[in-house]
Formats: C-alpha cells, structure tokens, sequence
C-alpha cells in the first residue's frame, strides 16, 4: 500500500538572495478548489463476520464542525474494519488533481479509499495510507497517489463515485473526524 505525501496546498514560495522584481498588479496563483458534499454512513466489517464496534457522530470536535467516526476495530472472526463512507453525487470536475480533507484524529494510520465506476467487487479499490494528525489538518492526497487493490483497471477520476476512510488492519482504538472535504486542482 502506498502512503500518501503531505502537500501544500498553494504554490510554494519563491526563494532568492537578493531583491525579487515583481508585477504588483498581477494576479497571485491560487489553486482551485472545489467543495465535495458528503454523507458520510458508517461500514463495519460485521457485515462479513466481524465484531469491531463502532459509531458515527456529527457535532463540534475541537472547535469545529466534523463527523467523527471512533471505536474498537478487532481481529476475531476475521474481521478488522470500521469505516465512515461517502456516496458521490458528481464526478470531480475536469483539472481536478486530487481530493483534500480537512482532518482531525489520534495519530494512528488510517486508510483512505476510492471506488469508481469501473469496480464491481467489494475489495476492490483504489488506496492510500495516512496518520491523522492531532489537530485540525488540511492534508492533499494526489489521484496519482492511490494503488490499485485487487484490480487491473486504472484509475479514472470521472468515474469517482465513494470515498472511504477506514480504521483497518490492527487492533486499535479508532477516532478520527473529517470537516471540510474538497477536490483541487
């Protein structure tokens, strides 16, 4: 699996050693953005057997609006997920580069997930790995970031349909929300 790398999300600073000569009248590059609704439901991995437990609230975490998905991820019964979901209602926009999310958690590794149209089976995907930071956090995840999971098919941004963070894999305590979530380009 891949792990995603943390980007800014503006262009970076200029470096010099001396003065820099620039038009005061133009423009300064902002990337674009574009808000992604969501509505997030909660997947656990009773749905195969599992016994993990968890829930998925809406309310104030650390100041600002969020959902939050926390609890007890476990390993018996072959299990070892739970996972807050978004259904898309739109493709992102042509130029879109990657998805953002406005995050906040408890340090440990969670996965991010893309499903697209071009996938049929449950396990498939398209997937990064990422540490929830301890305060509120816009980080940027590159389409080109993602591994294909159990497909051949390649990644196809117009045919993003869900988004998927999972607590997975280990026994663990999850709890991680998501404020805003954006596409940007």
């Amino acid at each position: 699996m891949t792990r995603a790398a943390l980007r800014p999300l503006s262009p970076s600073p200029l470096r010099s050693y001396g003065p820099v000569m620039t038009d005061p009248t133009a423009p300064t590059p902002q990337p674009r953005r574009w808000p992604v609704p969501t509505r997030w439901s909660y997947v656990a991995d009773a749905v195969m057997g599992g016994v993990s437990r968890g829930e998925l609230t809406k309310g104030i975490v650390a100041d600002r609006e969020a959902t939050r998905l926390r609890g007890t991820v476990s390993l018996e019964n072959n299990g070892g997920f739970i996972q807050m979901a978004s259904d898309l209602t739109q493709p992102p926009p042509e130029g879109a580069r990657g998805l953002a999310l406005m995050l906040w958690g408890n340090r440990l590794e969670y996965d991010l997930r893309l499903r697209t149209n071009a996938l049929s089976r449950p396990w498939q995907s398209f997937r990064t790995a990422f540490t929830a930071p301890p305060r509120w956090t816009a980080l940027s995840f590159d389409f080109d970031d993602f591994a294909p999971h159990r497909t051949d098919q390649p990644f196809d941004a117009a045919g993003l349909r869900r988004i998927g963070i999972l607590a997975i894999g280990s026994e663990m305590q999850a709890d991680i929300a998501v404020g805003e979530t954006w596409f940007y380009g």
